[in-house]
């Protein structure tokens, strides 16, 4: 009864603190995340909320979302209307959340520990504005810990924004932060490089990341790529640097190719001959030109999507203190 009156008097308060995670299919590892994270709450003398966001679960998910809402006021579920990926589903609870203060991201499986938002906050209340987690070990295939070290060293050497190494969405944002954020409109989100777009005063916090508590993890690889395209495409002019780059490489390989051809002919009388040479100046040319029409699409292909100005994400449906909320 107690803890049912604490829970009550809490939901009344305004938020200072909202906790994001986003969650698809995550009906085995979401007890875990719902224990710890009620744990973490019952601790805290903070007014805590936590926002669900279902990204068009095919499970059981948004069902035990729905339940959890309903019986707890401290728990704020955003039901999206399909799957739209999971930094847009992470934007759409970013613009969901009450939090006064600040916001707290996790990811749903939780191999970002929720027990570490008291030592985030306190580097709040020290004036940071954002506290962004840096991964000092990763649990994972030799595969991934090599793709996601290249990544970031690759990234932070082309990037014109400084984007910390090894850090994933797992942070602490002010209030201002956030919103500065929500008004974001890009549609090929990397919300790693947006935080660090924004400025303000930044720290970074080490950690062990875990393993996921269960199920198999949800990002294949080919959203990783895109994912890694995003941060590439958005946060760096070295693509259509290097489309310049490439073609004055071929241009400087074509001449002295040239070169050499005229001196053979007028020093030595000979002239390169026969099919292979001739071969590898149409593939070297023809690599070039597809290269560079290809890192134009890509460009192109994103100005194509933006100037659509449709909405980043639609929401089916609410549950915020209890109260259902319906998209129609």
């Amino acid at each position: 009864m107690r803890n049912r009156t604490k829970i009550s008097l809490l939901a009344l308060k305004i938020p200072q603190i909202s906790i994001v995670a986003p969650l698809y299919n995550e009906t085995e590892s979401f007890p875990h995340l719902v224990e710890r994270l009620n744990k973490l709450m019952d601790s805290q003398p903070l007014a805590i909320e936590v926002v669900l966001i279902d990204d068009g679960s095919r499970d059981n998910t948004p069902l035990l979302m729905r339940q959890l809402a309903l019986l707890d006021p401290r728990y704020h579920c955003v039901f999206l209307s399909r799957n739209y990926g999971h930094q847009l589903a992470l934007s759409a609870g970013l613009a969901a959340a009450r939090g006064t203060e600040a916001l707290f991201i996790i990811d749903g499986d939780l191999q970002d520990p929720p027990e570490l938002l008291p030592e985030f906050y306190k580097k709040y209340q020290e004036g940071f504005d954002v506290v962004y987690a840096v991964r000092r070990k990763r649990k994972e295939s030799a595969i991934k810990r090599l793709g996601y070290y290249l990544f970031y060293r690759t990234l932070k050497a082309i990037s014109y924004v400084e984007i910390p190494l090894d850090s994933g969405d797992f942070s602490l944002i002010s209030r201002r932060v956030a919103d500065v954020m929500n008004q974001m409109p890009e549609e090929s989100r990397f919300l790693r490089g947006m935080r660090s777009w924004v400025g303000f005063k930044q720290t970074g916090y080490e950690y062990e990341r875990s393993e996921r508590v269960a199920g198999e993890s949800k990002y294949s690889f080919k959203q990783l790529f895109g994912l890694a395209y995003n941060g590439i495409f958005n946060f760096s002019e070295f693509p259509i640097q290097f489309m310049g780059r490439a073609g004055i490489t071929a241009i400087s390989v074509a001449l002295i190719y040239l070169v050499i051809t005229l001196a053979k002919r007028l020093f030595f009388g000979t002239v390169i001959e026969g099919f292979t040479a001739l071969l590898f100046v149409i593939v070297l040319f023809s690599g070039v030109q597809l290269l560079a029409l290809g890192i134009i699409g890509e460009y192109v292909l994103r100005i194509f999507f933006q100037s659509k100005g449709r909405p980043l994400f639609i929401v089916k449906e609410k549950i915020v203190e209890c109260q259902i909320t319906n998209n129609k």
